[in-house]
This record gives structure tokens, sequence and C-alpha cells, in this order.
């Protein structure tokens, strides 16, 4: 998933990942760790997706978005799952849109 050398964006990713799981169990997903995974999301998308898994991340992001955030509201009856769900849409969300804007300007220069 990971450019060639760039061990930052693998290692935010799962850290990012990890750590979603790790607030949503927790229940805190609010100031300093919200803008934290943003940042980690920001960095997946930056430095994690080569060009030839932009469509593949951008399908995989897109899904999961959806799903996420439909799920949040459905699981509201088990808050956890909720919790996780929203967590991970607060790294994929800037993930996904950086990739589109990258593969946008890709597009607009051929």
């Amino acid at each position: 998933m990971a450019k060639e050398g760039s061990v930052l964006g693998s290692w935010a990713f799962l850290i990012g990942v990890i750590a979603a799981v790790i607030l949503g169990v927790m229940g805190t997903l609010e100031g300093n760790w919200l803008i934290a995974l943003v940042i980690i999301g920001l960095i997946v998308g930056l430095l994690n997706v080569s060009d030839e898994e932009v469509t593949p991340f951008l399908m995989s992001g897109a899904v999961l978005i959806i799903a996420s955030s439909f799920g949040a509201d459905v699981m509201k009856s088990v808050p956890t799952v909720g919790n996780i769900l929203n967590a991970l849409l607060v790294i994929f969300v800037p993930a996904t849109v950086i990739v589109a804007i990258k593969n946008v300007f890709s597009l607009a220069k051929h």
C-alpha cells in the first residue's frame, strides 16, 4: 500500500487504525485526539498511496466512509462500535479527500 521508502505513511496508517480502535473503545474522541487522528489521515493520504493504488484506495475509502457513517448511526445501541466507526471516519475522510485531490491534479496534467 505504501510508496517505496514511505515508512512514515505505513506507520501512520497502522498507528491511526489502532488509535481509532482504542479511542473508540475509550469513547474519547474530542480535542487533541481528534486533531491527532485528522493529522494521521492527512499523512496517510499524502504519503501512503502510490499512483497504481489510487482507484482501489478511493473505492475502498468511499465504501468505508459510507459504511462507517451509516453504521455509526445504526450502532447507537452498541456505543463502542459506533465510536470506533466514527474514529475511523476521522482518519479516512481526510485521507480519501487528499488522495482524490491528488488524483484530480494528476488527471489535469495529462
